[in-house]
This record gives structure tokens, C-alpha cells and sequence, in this order.
């Protein structure tokens, strides 16, 4: 009996690293995915702002030199 409780309470304990383990990951991905969305929304303004009235440069629409 001594030895089943000894094993359940190292399940839990490692069980408990793990879930720590995980929790600081998800924190860690949240941390970038906002960074890349402040990223994303300041490129946006900056696209806004360089070209007012223009539509964005679309490279399919431009002949190489080579022809």
C-alpha cells in the first residue's frame, strides 16, 4: 500500500512540473503572438500612411526588364 501511494504521489508531483512546464509556454506564445499583432497593426499604419490615395504595389503587374 505504502509503495502504490509513493508511485500516485509521483505521478502527481511530475504531473504538476509538466502542467508548470506547459502553463509557461502557453504564457510565453501569448507573449509573442501580441507582439506580432502590435508589429502587424504598426506596419499596417505605416502602409496607410506612405501611401495615401495609392493602391499597394502589386509585383504581377510589372513587366521584368528583360522583355
Amino acid at each position: 500500500m505504502e509503495e502504490r501511494l509513493t508511485k500516485i504521489e509521483t505521478k502527481i508531483a511530475l504531473s504538476e512540473d509538466l502542467l508548470e512546464e506547459l502553463n509557461l509556454a502557453v504564457y510565453r506564445q501569448q507573449q509573442q503572438i501580441d507582439r506580432l499583432q502590435q508589429q502587424i497593426l504598426e506596419l499596417h499604419r505605416q502602409l496607410a500612411a506612405a501611401t495615401p490615395g495609392d493602391r499597394p504595389r502589386d509585383l504581377r503587374d510589372e513587366i521584368p526588364p528583360h522583355y
